[in-house]
């Protein structure tokens, strides 16, 4: 069912909060570091541990299939949009270092595609 994606998603996400939390008070800074990725990564981790001991009905893994497959998609938009409106108050020095990552992520593209196999289907 549906539901046990939602669930789920809701237990990753409030887990990647409180640890997002926590490192934020751990390194005295007063906001959540990373606790969005932490829950990304749990779901990831959780949503494919699918072998003997954790057997799901195919509606339940097509619940977390989906939600799993949503998560990512909504949290990065959302996380753009912060990114964007913290670098346009922020100044210059943020919106180059944003525009210097996103330059080096897309010239990291060819390198890592010499990695990979390509298949004739």
């Amino acid at each position: 069912m549906v539901i046990y994606g939602v669930t789920l998603l809701a237990a990753c996400y409030l887990v990647g909060v409180f640890a997002g939390e926590l490192l934020g008070r751990l390194l005295g800074i007063d906001a959540n570091v990373g606790g969005v990725g932490i829950a990304m990564l749990l779901l990831i981790i959780l949503s494919n541990l699918r072998d003997e001991r954790f057997h799901l009905k195919p509606m339940t893994e097509t619940g977390v299939t989906f939600w799993s497959a949503m998560y990512i998609p909504i949290v990065i938009a959302m996380a753009a949009k912060q990114n964007v409106t913290g670098a346009l108050s922020g100044g210059w020095m943020a919106i180059l270092a944003g525009t210097l990552a996103v330059t080096a992520s897309f010239a990291m593209i060819p390198v890592l595609a010499r990695f990979t196999e390509v298949r004739d289907e």
